[in-house]
């Protein structure tokens, strides 16, 4: 097609992206750990590991704080029991559990040391700071994940909702201190909720060529659907999990056109609501991989299936235009 023709498909960039500068290929779409262990059970996380590996994903992310680190050993089990861990991308983060609070020196040492025990492997490929521990000097924070580097048990660093100012800052500790530097970052970007990330956060993210991995890309559920009244948000017991989102303050007009609009570009897609959500993430520059979860295994080919959907120029303005 022409190159200004309005309906110009846009191109695809292959099933793997690299994260940053990390040099991980990475398949767009990330599996999230958090309902591991709390909300899905041993087999049912066995299932969406399994689905998620024979469907060509290979980016895992967790947290040492998902159902007090029972997440991170469903993983590690899993990638033991299926002699996998080559395969796998691994990102899991620390600075939020109960047992290795906050980022000083000594919590990051056994929060780290910890979190490989349970993920049963020598190495994080990516370890993201959960939280900004403004309580510790940040010198402190980023020596003692670069001593990890150093040793070989953490790969690429990466930040998880820090300000674009406390990336700027990292950036020049790292540079002053001869320390490695964030390569991605986590934040919650979805279609609900965008003025978090666009623009100072962004526009760091992309000087810095961090490789993006928006959390809560379907928030909790609504943007797949999964929620369109107030009553439906009761009924957990259908699989369905709420996790980080807002839905029921999106049972509002301007869900409701979100809502819409998505159904409408699925109909003509003829996929699932859940995947053009996904899609959409997918057409922003900075964006490398949207970690989303699932319940079950019957979900997770709908979220893959967002690498392959082409969305046309129109629809990718229908859908910034209704969440602007």
């Amino acid at each position: 097609m022409p190159a200004g023709d309005p309906d110009a498909r846009y191109p695809t960039r292959g099933r793997r992206r690299v994260l940053g500068e990390s040099g991980f290929r990475v398949f767009p779409v990330a599996i999230g750990g958090n309902a591991f262990g709390w909300t899905a059970t041993e087999e049912a996380s066995y299932q969406v590991l399994d689905s998620y590996r024979e469907l060509g994903g290979n980016l895992i992310d967790t947290a040492d704080s998902y159902a007090a680190g029972r997440s991170e050993s469903i993983i590690g089990d899993w990638m033991h029991s299926r002699a996998a861990r080559n395969d796998m991308v691994v990102a899991t983060k620390i600075g939020k559990s109960a047992q290795h609070p906050g980022l000083s020196a000594d919590a990051v040492t056994s929060a780290v040391e910890a979190s490989l025990s349970r993920l049963r492997t020598e190495y994080i490929d990516v370890l993201f700071l959960h939280v900004d521990d403004e309580s510790v000097p940040f010198e402190e924070t980023l020596v003692a994940v670069d001593e990890h580097v150093r040793r070989g048990t953490v790969r690429a660093v990466g930040a998880s909702d820090h300000s674009a100012n406390r990336v700027l800052e990292a950036r020049i500790i790292a540079a002053q201190l001869g320390l490695t530097p964030f390569t991605a970052l986590q934040c919650r970007y979805n279609l609900m909720h965008r003025t978090e990330f666009e623009g100072s956060l962004a526009s760091v993210a992309e000087q810095q060529a961090l490789g993006v991995m928006p959390r809560f890309a379907l928030d909790g559920g609504f943007l797949a659907g999964n929620y369109r009244t107030k009553s439906e948000l009761d009924l957990n017991s259908t699989g369905n999990i709420v996790l980080g989102g807002d839905a029921e303050l999106h049972m509002n007009r301007r869900g409701q056109r979100i809502l819409a609009t998505v159904d409408r570009v699925a109909s003509e897609q003829d996929c699932a609501p859940a995947t053009i959500a996904l899609a959409w993430l997918l057409t922003r520059s900075t964006v490398t991989a949207p970690i989303v979860g699932a319940s079950n295994a019957s979900q997770v080919a709908d979220l893959m299936a967002a690498a392959d959907v082409p969305l046309t120029r129109a629809q990718v303005a229908a859908l910034d235009d209704v969440s602007a």
